[in-house]
């Protein structure tokens, strides 16, 4: 699919995808290539992340923490504790009390005292919140490969690997309070 010349603005008129407003147009040509580099890959994840929430919202009537964290629960059939879910989000304890509140009145998640210690409080999905999320997480796979149709196969994966190349990078620089995949998380939220 080939790259469009001109977009369509709300006002109607034609304008030129790169003179849009975006985090990409704090740089300059002058800044250093790694920054302009840097906006540009923050610039492509807001985009798409802006996608999925409004679709989220759209769709489901929910949004992303939400399902964020049904998302962890679905990994973990068992369920989580509250503050292994806090950590594997990078959230706040609150905002997940208040994200698993909101889950447990609409009977999507249940809370169970741990056995193993009975201060500690685990959180797992119903049966209606596993089949509410799988078919939440459908629609985001395909939302997610139509915003990035217009790449080739060949291209993805070279982007893949070379994302894998700077993660490994970065991982260095991770310290153990902030690394997502430490943390068991998906690396998806802004710093």
């Amino acid at each position: 699919m080939p790259i469009p010349s001109t977009l369509q603005t709300s006002q109607g008129s034609l304008a030129r995808p790169e003179l849009c407003l975006d985090l990409e147009t704090r740089a300059t040509q002058g800044d250093h290539q790694a920054l302009r580099l840097w906006l540009r890959l923050l610039t492509c994840m807001v985009r798409i992340e802006s996608h999925v929430r409004v679709r989220l919202r759209q769709d489901f009537e929910t949004t992303l923490p939400r399902f964020d964290l049904m998302a962890q629960l679905e990994r973990c059939p068992n369920g989580l504790r509250m503050n292994e879910l806090s950590k594997r989000l990078m959230v706040s304890g609150g905002n997940v009390t208040g994200i698993t509140d909101q889950l447990e009145r609409e009977g999507l998640v249940v809370r169970t005292l741990d056995p193993a210690d009975r201060r500690a409080v685990s959180v797992k999905l119903t049966e209606k919140g596993l089949q509410r999320f799988r078919k939440m997480a459908a629609h985001h796979e395909h939302w997610i490969a139509e915003l990035l149709v217009c790449l080739t196969p060949e291209e993805k994966q070279s982007m893949f690997g070379l994302l894998r190349k700077l993660k490994i990078h970065l991982g260095s620089f991770d310290t153990p309070a902030t690394a997502p995949e430490k943390l068991g998380g998906t690396g998806w939220r802004r710093p």
